[in-house]
């Protein structure tokens, strides 16, 4: 198992409930190949650094994920498709972030 951060930007007009069907549906397809999301940080609404979409603000959600990393391409395939995702970004935690965050514990180093 890897750790892996997901930063997610979804359209500053997007309601409350369409974005928690977004998460929801990111956890369901994590959870499918036996990861899991061990953290989720909402940051709220942000202002953009320049314009995207022709809006200047975004809700920014931060999901740290355990996962083999198998499942991840179906998790980008669907955020990149869904209308009210701007922008999202995965990353792999090094070790040493993993282990000051706890949870190198929960995952088996690669």
């Amino acid at each position: 198992m890897r750790i892996y951060e997901l930063m997610i930007i979804f359209d500053g007009d997007a309601d409350e409930a369409a974005i928690n069907a977004h998460l929801a549906n990111v956890s369901r397809l994590v959870e499918a190949d036996n990861g899991r999301v061990a953290k989720t940080d909402r940051w709220g609404r942000r202002r953009f650094a320049y314009e995207i979409n022709h809006k200047w603000e975004g809700v920014y959600v931060v999901l740290e994920i355990v996962t083999e990393g198998r499942n991840l391409d179906e998790v980008e395939r669907v955020l990149h498709l869904a209308d009210d995702v701007v922008r999202h970004k995965t990353m792999r935690l090094p070790e040493a972030e993993a282990t000051r965050r706890g949870l190198l514990g929960e995952a088996t180093p690669a």
